[in-house]
């Protein structure tokens, strides 16, 4: 008689140790900033559109909206709520992650009042160290 849990399990253990001697090592992909101009939007127009994305239309319509330019972020649209939505690029990674410099990270976020005053400052200034130099 079969004892499937077991055979399962040897399946499962078989599988790991195949992926795991298949595995390449992580590599960096971006081991130096790109010309800034590949961060940048194509127009602020957009970057704004895809900086609201990052909350509900309740919230991101009275939201400020930080776009990114060649000084850093800017506010393109005054806010009302004490949101600020912004786009927030490859280098809010882990400062040894291999995606640290990557120009096509572009994540939407919407940070509430207490992460403006908190998170959003930090990020800012990482941003001017890092992007424009």
């Amino acid at each position: 008689m079969v004892n499937y849990m077991n055979l399962s399990l040897l399946m499962l253990l078989a599988g790991l140790a195949s992926a795991a001697d298949s595995a390449e090592p992580a590599t960096a992909s971006y081991l130096e900033m790109a010309p800034l101009a590949q961060y940048l939007a194509s127009s602020p127009t957009e970057e704004v559109a895809l900086a609201r994305s990052a909350a509900p239309a309740a919230i991101s319509e009275d939201a400020a909206v930080l776009t990114l330019g060649p000084r850093g972020y800017a506010t393109t649209v005054a806010g009302k709520n004490g949101f600020v939505c912004l786009i927030v690029r490859a280098w809010a990674n882990n400062f040894d992650s291999g995606e640290f410099w990557n120009p096509k990270v572009r994540a939407p976020h919407c940070f509430n009042p207490a992460a403006v005053r908190s998170v959003l400052p930090t990020y800012l200034r990482r941003t001017r160290y890092s992007s424009c130099r």
